[in-house]
């Protein structure tokens, strides 16, 4: 299924609402918006302190978040859990540059705990990986979108795509996606999930998360 989400980026429309001005924004032209929204900017604080805005992303689906930078890996782990992941308490890690920052560091890999402060191993424009259970793994790409004077409570999303509209092989709207499918099959509508060959208990909800159809993920809203 990881496969197919990522092919899905180039064939299914995504788009985003802006969490400040709600405006709906195609995903290429997101980042764009975000820096320039003004009834975001209005929305700053004045501080010494600074933040990260982040963008977490895999096929059509993606998430702009801000994060202070005195923050640690693993509140930004734990955001994506609650927010796109969790399903199984299964394990995660980062991947920066050479080094994996584990949520249960390993020594016998030279692994390294999410306790860092974010300050001091990302910065602007970084490019980065999350994985997510090692068994059926859901891999995100994460880059710094932007540093700035601020300050925040916690882990906020500034934009977030909207569900994509997956289509079912008879043309049809899907309506759940088959979790042992490898192909865009898995997506079906509920006629021709009747006669699916996987079975009705193989059936998940499609749901506005990368994890979709993945383990026995069935959303976190």
């Amino acid at each position: 299924m990881q496969f197919i989400l990522q092919s899905m980026a180039n064939t299914i429309k995504s788009n985003g609402s802006c969490i400040s001005c709600k405006k709906v924004i195609t995903s290429t032209a997101m980042t764009n918006h975000l820096l320039s929204c003004k009834k975001r900017s209005k929305t700053f604080s004045e501080s010494n302190d600074r933040i990260f805005l982040m963008k977490a992303s895999e096929g059509p689906f993606f998430i702009y978040f801000e994060v202070n930078a005195t923050s640690s890996l693993k509140s930004v782990d734990s955001f994506l859990r609650k927010t796109w992941l969790e399903c199984c308490g299964h394990l995660s890690a980062f991947t920066i540059g050479p080094h994996t920052y584990s949520v249960s560091p390993d020594k016998e890999f030279d692994d390294k705990s999410m306790n860092y402060p974010l300050n001091k191993i990302l910065s602007s424009r970084m490019v980065f990986s999350h994985e997510y259970d090692f068994g059926t793994t859901t891999t995100l790409t994460l880059k710094v979108i932007q540093e700035r004077a601020g300050k925040i409570d916690g882990v906020q999303v500034i934009a977030r795509n909207n569900l994509p509209e997956f289509t079912c092989a008879c043309s049809k709207p899907a309506e759940k996606v088959c979790s042992c499918c490898n192909s865009g099959e898995g997506f079906v509508c509920n006629d021709c999930a009747k006669n699916h060959e996987c079975g009705d208990d193989t059936f998940l909800p499609i749901v506005n998360s990368p994890r979709t159809g993945q383990c026995g993920y069935t959303g976190q809203e």
